[in-house]
């Protein structure tokens, strides 16, 4: 027992549990990566802004000077650029906030859940019934849990995680692996729902031959998913880990 300078048994401190200090983490996170998927200039690294609109705007100089920000020209008369540029930031300003996918309910998690045949990382959970049903985070952006999910302007349905972890298992990859997005070219980005904190790692299908050991492929391992997606929502590069 302490005592105060008075020789009076100080009160106890109640410190929080370790249970409860993680789930007001979570929390916290959540918060975070609602503002950025809710956010259509921020959900995903990359955003697409009219030609037109930069020229007018900002004249047609804009565009030629010498930048690192310009991912891409598309056919469509956008420009692609890193969500952290001025005009995504000012083009985006007043559109509307919400999920690409509106979260799902706990039975469709449930339901993913008996198809997968495991159960899911709470605080993915959490994601997929708070957050969004996918369409939103690093690279291509997290898959949906359920399939027929279309983007505006997409020629192809989004992809439905269920749907390749069961395409995954039929080349033998790990039942345990469960794919959250592609990585750009050959890599794929996974979680472990087995592993301690449920770590994410880099695959490159390309890594490995059919019917060798499909951990022959992996390139990265991220500590755990909690950290993978802090990084992203806090506006940080998922691959400035990757070596």
């Amino acid at each position: 027992m302490t005592f105060s300078p008075h020789g009076v048994p100080a009160p106890l401190r109640h410190e929080s549990s370790p249970k409860a200090r993680q789930e007001a983490d979570d929390d916290a996170l959540i918060k975070a990566l609602q503002a950025r998927a809710w956010d259509p200039g921020l959900r995903f690294d990359r955003a697409d802004v009219p030609v037109a609109w930069i020229v007018e705007r900002y004249g047609k100089p804009r565009l030629e000077q010498d930048r690192d920000d310009i991912v891409s020209y598309c056919s469509d008369g956008t420009v692609q650029l890193k969500t952290g540029a001025e005009e995504v930031t000012e083009y985006y300003a007043d559109a509307p906030r919400g999920p690409l996918f509106p979260p799902i309910s706990l039975s469709e998690v449930e339901k993913a859940e008996r198809r997968i045949g495991r159960r899911l990382p709470e605080l993915l959970w959490r994601v997929y019934t708070e957050v969004a049903n996918g369409g939103f985070g690093p690279d291509g952006g997290l898959a949906s849990l359920t399939d027929g999910n279309r983007a505006p302007r997409h020629l192809r349905d989004w992809p439905c995680a269920v749907s390749v972890h069961e395409r995954n298992l039929s080349e033998g990859m790990p039942s345990s692996w469960l794919f959250l997005t592609y990585g750009g070219c050959t890599m794929e980005w996974h979680v472990s729902l087995t592993a301690v904190d449920n770590p994410v790692l880099l695959y490159d299908t390309d890594g490995y031959t059919f019917g060798e050991d499909p951990h022959d492929g992996l390139c990265h391992a991220t500590s755990s998913l909690r950290r993978w997606l802090a990084t992203w929502a806090d506006g940080g590069d998922v691959w400035d880990e990757v070596l």
